[in-house]
């Protein structure tokens, strides 16, 4: 089902905008819609500076913990450090959401590579002085964590100035393809690396990196500026006025509701897996590291070849099946554990919930670039992510319970059932009729 053959379609009752619509919202300042040579620059400006970014964040994902283990031998300790990284998208997300509304996109992303350098700058002098402590990388994790709900927030904001309708699936499927590979694959690879060669070059290296891509960023072309109220006499809303905007805007949209929950529980299903995968890779499948390393990278391979393939997906199957495919990888990842421990088959169901994972990214947001307003989109981007990213710590504490408590495979599957239960929503809201509703115009 191409989107060519989709037609127009009254949207059922069921999915249609909800009759009490929330208050009008700030009209942005970029009226003129991009053209398409502008867009095609902006498009690998922004493709640049995520894969830059998105690289050195992966390298401070695994440098961090490393140099956690160096300090001190408490589980606890080391654990905390990699939890300052990921933390801030439940503490800070809806906040972050509202001041992209607000404020200059483009200055939102150097002002999260500013606090990257800060942050990383003053590491290198403490790592020089040998002053490392655990508190001083939890402090560095927790600025660097801020700095990535800013940078990710905005520049998923930013693609409907940047680029025309026509060239959105593009611009986010590129976008998508490089935080999968850059973030997941090459950045951990390349920390490794670079960590043997010694801790100043890793930190040296990633700090260029940050600097580096705030200079890509000059190559923007447009105003990104969104929140100017249209109405002078009318009173700015509070921040928790917005902030209660945008998760009414998301929870009375029945489409984009059913889709942030049903990636809730494949967000979870996926925190649940890579916490337990070690374990039951170890200790059941008894593989060796070589072996664990070519389960992982089947993660980011099948993401790499979602991102490749989608647009002829999407014209082959249609949308709506494309991103069912998620599903059934997401649910391979979960219920081929639970029934073997075949190597081929692992890293099979792993390849299939990584490119489901591109599959459902690259369309989910197009989707909700078309209906959620640009001025709105700040804070329907940071409920989206609190939703699957504060998932991903839930579903692996409650795998950790539940293999203590049932088993390894018993807590395999019960993830796997979660995912089956996904499967009517999904299909019952979106249908066909919905996204020829979404996309029988371009919305600007």
């Amino acid at each position: 089902m191409s989107d060519q053959a989709l037609k127009a379609a009254e949207v059922p009752p069921a999915v249609a905008e909800p009759a009490t619509k929330p208050a009008a919202e700030p009209a942005a300042e970029h009226t003129t819609q991009p053209t398409a040579r502008r867009g095609t620059r902006n498009t690998v400006a922004l493709l640049v500076f995520t894969a830059i970014t998105n690289l050195a964040d992966g390298v401070t994902k695994i440098a961090l913990p490393l140099l956690a283990t160096q300090v001190s031998g408490s589980p606890a300790q080391v654990a905390a450090v990699s939890l300052t990284l990921s933390l801030p998208w439940l503490l800070v997300a809806l906040h972050v959401g509202v001041l992209v509304d607000r404020v200059d996109r483009r200055r939102l992303l150097w002002g999260a590579n500013a606090l990257r350098l800060l942050a990383l700058g003053a590491l290198i002098q403490v790592a020089l002085a040998d002053g490392i402590t655990i508190p001083v990388l939890c402090a560095v994790g927790a600025v660097l964590g801020v700095a990535e709900v800013i940078a990710l927030t905005a520049a998923s904001a930013l693609i409907p100035a940047l680029t025309p309708p026509e060239g959105r699936e593009r611009a986010n499927t590129w976008i998508a393809g490089a935080e999968t590979v850059c973030n997941e694959f090459c950045g951990p690879f390349v920390g490794g690396l670079l960590l043997a060669a010694g801790t100043g070059v890793a930190l040296g290296v990633t700090w260029v990196s940050y600097l580096a891509a705030s200079f890509v960023l000059l190559l923007l072309v447009g105003r990104f500026r969104v929140a100017r109220q249209t109405m002078r006499t009318a009173a700015p809303e509070s921040v928790n006025k917005q902030i209660a905007g945008g998760l009414r805007y998301l929870w009375r949209h029945v489409l984009l509701r059913t889709m942030a929950l049903t990636l809730t529980v494949l967000c979870a299903c996926w925190g649940a897996w890579l916490a337990l995968m070690p374990l039951f890779a170890t200790d059941v499948m008894e593989l060796s590291s070589r072996e664990y390393g070519a389960v992982l990278s089947a993660l980011g391979i099948g993401g790499l070849v979602g991102a490749l393939t989608v647009t002829w997906l999407n014209r082959l199957f249609g949308r709506r099946w494309v991103m069912f495919a998620d599903l059934v990888g997401t649910f391979a990842m979960m219920a081929v554990p639970a029934l073997t421990t075949s190597l081929w088959a692992v890293t099979a169901a792993a390849f299939a919930g990584g490119m489901g994972g591109t599959l459902w990214t690259v369309n989910s947001r197009t989707i909700g670039q078309r209906l959620v307003p640009d001025a709105m989109l700040g804070r329907y981007n940071a409920v989206s992510r609190l939703f699957s990213w504060g998932a991903m710590p839930v579903g692996a504490g409650l795998m950790g319970l539940l293999a203590e408590w049932f088993g390894l495979r018993l807590a395999f599957m019960v993830f796997a059932v979660s995912v089956a239960a996904t499967v009517l929503p999904f299909l019952r809201v979106l249908t066909r009729s919905t996204l020829a509703e979404v996309f029988a115009e371009q919305r600007v």
